[in-house]
């Protein structure tokens, strides 16, 4: 079923409820005449229609089990909203609508809040297939499905209907797994913001590993640090294409010093698991920023689809192994001799976690 507490969050949006609390921003919407696109269907074409719309009339299709109208936030104002509908749970399927206010549209708006929502259907929710049908001569809404990785399926003849009368529809679907490879630039937590790593980062970076004993003694690559490596690794290093693997700079939302580094080491998409790796700053410890940062980038693995994430954890690193424990990943096995240590190799703790088990 579906959650009135649900929010997904993209790069750029936040898709979340309608909320009473929205309701002059749509009056707004509705006053400029853009409700038809900005808002879902069944939304009032009048403000003396609002305040009821917000607290029932765009809840009804959440309540029934078979879908779900979402907004479709930026920085605090709605741009758009995008729905699930005629899901059928024992079947696995569903189908998605969207609309973006014509003031903000040509922003990638729609693709991001389309794919956003297309992973937590594959992903979260367990549903196996998503479908999208666009009007055949509406070239924008068919570029947004391409770029959210959707696939062409197929044209049903005079399917749709507009004012002007019939037209034919294009099918699109994405299925579990098809996700197109890639990583978001930023994943948020509660306490923690993962973003990319910056040359600013460098002199915290120096700072944590150079002068940190457990650092240095489960890390090769902490041998003998330099500023010059710590340069390289936050410019250059700690980017990837961020298609198989990506890795995140911890930082306090707060405000403070680097906190730490979150990794996906290794993603395979088409077995459905990954491998998660990281490393926290001696000044942010104990503040259980490991196990969120964990907790976090497992939940947003799920949500793309992986149906497994695991943690491969030096046999006597007991502090990175009570991070797992609290992380929920239940401990496999003993890998002999797995990863490199400085000066040899160390026998390596298996934990695994699994979709639904977060």
């Amino acid at each position: 079923m579906f959650d009135e507490r649900l929010s997904i969050a993209t790069d750029r949006l936040v898709l979340r409820n309608f909320r009473p609390s929205d309701h002059d921003q749509v009056r707004a919407i509705v006053q400029d005449g853009a409700h038809p696109t900005a808002l879902p269907p069944g939304a009032p074409g009048y403000a003396g229609g609002i305040v009821s719309w917000l607290v029932n009339g765009v809840h009804e299709l959440r309540r029934s089990g078979q879908g779900i109208h979402l907004a479709i936030e930026r920085h605090g104002r709605i741009v758009g909203a995008i729905s699930l509908f005629k899901t059928h749970w024992g079947a696995g399927t569903t189908e998605v609508g969207y609309g973006v206010h014509p003031a903000h549209r040509g922003n990638g708006y729609a693709p991001e809040a389309l794919g956003g929502l297309a992973s937590w259907a594959l992903g979260t929710a367990r549903l196996r297939r998503v479908e999208l049908r666009a009007i055949a001569g509406n070239a924008a809404s068919i570029r947004v499905a391409e770029k959210a990785g959707f696939t062409r399926e197929g044209l049903l003849r005079g399917a749709g209907f507009e004012d002007d009368g019939p037209h034919d529809v294009v099918v699109f679907g994405l299925l579990r797994g098809d996700r197109p490879g890639g990583f978001p630039s930023r994943l948020a937590g509660e306490r923690l913001e993962l973003r990319p790593f910056a040359k600013r980062d460098a002199f915290d970076v120096l700072a944590a590993v150079r002068d940190d004993p457990e650092i240095a003694r489960w890390m090769p690559w902490a041998v003998d640090y330099t500023l010059e490596k710590a340069l390289d690794w936050s410019t250059r290093q700690a980017h990837t294409d961020r298609r198989q693997s990506v890795t995140y700079a911890l930082e306090p939302v707060e405000g403070g010093r680097l906190a730490g580094a979150v990794s996906v080491v290794r993603a395979d998409r088409e077995r459905g698991d990954a491998e998660v790796g990281y490393w926290i700053s001696p000044w942010a410890r104990r503040q259980g920023y490991a196990v969120e940062a964990t907790r976090t980038l497992t939940a947003f693995l799920f949500a793309q689809g992986f149906a497994r994430v695991q943690l491969l954890i030096a046999e006597g690193n007991t502090a990175s192994r009570k991070v797992a424990e609290k992380a929920g990943f239940a401990e496999e096995g003993v890998l002999r001799g797995a990863i490199p240590i400085p000066g040899g190799r160390a026998d390596t703790v298996v934990y695994g976690l699994l979709i639904g088990e977060l």
